[in-house]
């Protein structure tokens, strides 16, 4: 079977090949696919299965290079360990559009495609997962993303200011500045999907709010998407007060890592009380991402396995 690709751009064609054409090498060898490069075009040849597999990782390979600006040779071998388990990119699933016009949101693994589409389909969606699965991130995209379709009005990021080894009191300046460290992550998501001076203007409209979840109570929250991330580090009262928030057409999505609690000692984490009182109630969500949806440098796969096996032995420790 021969397929003929045309490539989205012609400007990053040096970094879509690689240095030397050796991510298309990577692939012809991995693969076993002829691929020849012409005039804007990639033209694959063998057997149909290889060809569209081969396919699919190129057009991953293109989105994740508009994403990032960059594509290297370890992107290429995770989508290459990936690609048997995603879904063909021609059904569309999972791509959120957002503000930025250079980029697009999609997810890179199943249990990130689970995630999306549950945030998606749920009034309110639980994700709990390790370290650099994207919890924080694609929650962030589907609020822009929505708002940007103006399925909603507002975005509440919210986020608890749990001292993790180190007191806030201790931090320089007014409560402001104290609490902007805890919820740095969130601006940081922000600003990869729009232009600062356009997420500034949004936030002095009230369209977006970025604020520890002390600052919830009392209120009822309609036709916005709500937020709380780190929730692991909610008390139970927490959990229960940012929980019915929730007001006519409006989301909530709640993310944490069970497994770094920052909580006292002996404190139930609400995170996980809410998961165990809510999971038969119909219109909730609940999405756990596991180390293979791990997305960032592939280090931080090692380092997790490395702290679950230091447990495993030393349980006590």
């Amino acid at each position: 079977m021969e397929l003929r690709i045309e490539l989205e751009s012609q400007a990053q064609r040096l970094e879509l090949f690689g240095p030397a054409d050796s991510h298309l090498r990577l692939l012809k060898n991995e693969l076993g696919v002829q691929i020849t490069a012409r005039n804007g075009s990639v033209i694959l040849t063998g057997e149909a299965a290889v060809v569209h597999r081969t396919a699919e990782i190129i057009d991953r390979m293109q989105k994740r290079l508009l994403q990032r600006k960059r594509l290297a040779e370890t992107d290429v071998k995770e989508l290459l360990a990936t690609s048997e388990e995603i879904k063909p990119s021609s059904q569309k699933s999972g791509i959120l559009e957002v503000y930025s016009k250079k980029k697009i949101i999609e997810p890179f693994t199943p249990g990130q495609l689970q995630y999306i589409e549950a945030m998606l389909k749920k009034d309110m969606t639980f994700c709990i997962g390790p370290a650099g699965t994207g919890k924080t991130y694609l929650a962030v995209a589907v609020a822009v993303s929505l708002l940007k379709k103006k399925q909603v009005r507002k975005i509440v990021l919210a986020r608890p200011a749990v001292e993790a080894g180190e007191r806030l009191g201790f931090l320089p300046g007014d409560l402001q500045a104290k609490v902007n460290p805890y919820l740095r992550p969130l601006f940081d998501s922000l600003e990869e999907m729009m232009e600062f001076s356009q997420m500034r203007k949004f936030m002095e409209m009230d369209i977006i709010e970025v604020i520890p979840l002390a600052f919830m109570r009392g209120r009822t929250l309609n036709e916005a998407v709500v937020i709380c991330d780190e929730a692991q580090n909610t008390t139970v009262s927490q959990m229960l007060m940012f929980l019915t928030r929730l007001g006519r057409g409006s989301k909530m999505i709640i993310t944490g890592d069970i497994t770094q609690t920052d909580l006292e000692k002996g404190q139930v984490s609400g995170l996980v009380d809410a998961i165990r009182k809510l999971r038969h109630i119909a219109g909730v969500g609940f999405v756990e991402l596991e180390r293979a949806d791990i997305v960032r440098h592939k280090l931080v796969h090692q380092i997790v396995d490395a702290y679950d096996q230091s447990k495993k032995e030393s349980p006590t420790l």
